[in-house]
């Protein structure tokens, strides 16, 4: 028999939080003995994530907002939006990326693996970005993600 197990988590003083290409990602649980790691991602609206694949599956649930998905499938690029309560699923290997098209700021929560949080925590910094991402900002976190198995297809 499977038994439940519920995990708490506890307000932090900010140490689990990074700012990554604009978007504001806390770590909300990193479950012990798996490869899973629970983020809030928080996307300003105009932000965006490149298209990018990776070799593990991800799960999106959205909680406010609304964020346009992208992913590569075999009919080719499928975009569609996602709003509050959808959960999106991304296959590992799948090439995918979003972006907020909405007025409002987009918040959802990401099941990852240990290279996606391990890349969080390696390219993120700890204060808001105060303007677009630099030329050197781009290279910086194209050289980080394919350190830890992260490939971006499109800038």
């Amino acid at each position: 028999m499977m038994s439940n197990s519920v995990v708490k988590t506890h307000a932090q003083s900010g140490e689990k939080v990074f700012f990554v290409m604009g978007d504001r990602v806390e770590r909300r649980a990193r479950l012990e003995g798996t490869w899973l790691n629970v983020f809030d991602v928080s996307v300003p609206s105009g932000s965006r994530t490149p298209l990018h694949r990776h070799a593990s599956p991800e799960v999106f649930r959205i909680i406010e907002g609304r964020l346009t998905i992208r992913r590569m499938t075999d009919n080719g690029l499928e975009e569609f939006e996602a709003t509050a309560g959808d959960i999106v699923r991304i296959d590992a290997d799948q090439a995918h990326g979003y972006s907020n098209p909405g007025p409002e700021t987009a918040v959802f929560s990401a099941i990852v693996d240990n290279d996606m949080a391990e890349f969080f925590e390696a390219t993120g910094s700890r204060e808001p970005p105060k303007a677009s991402p630099s030329a050197d900002t781009l290279e910086r976190v194209t050289a980080a993600a394919n350190a830890h198995g992260i490939t971006i297809l499109a800038a």
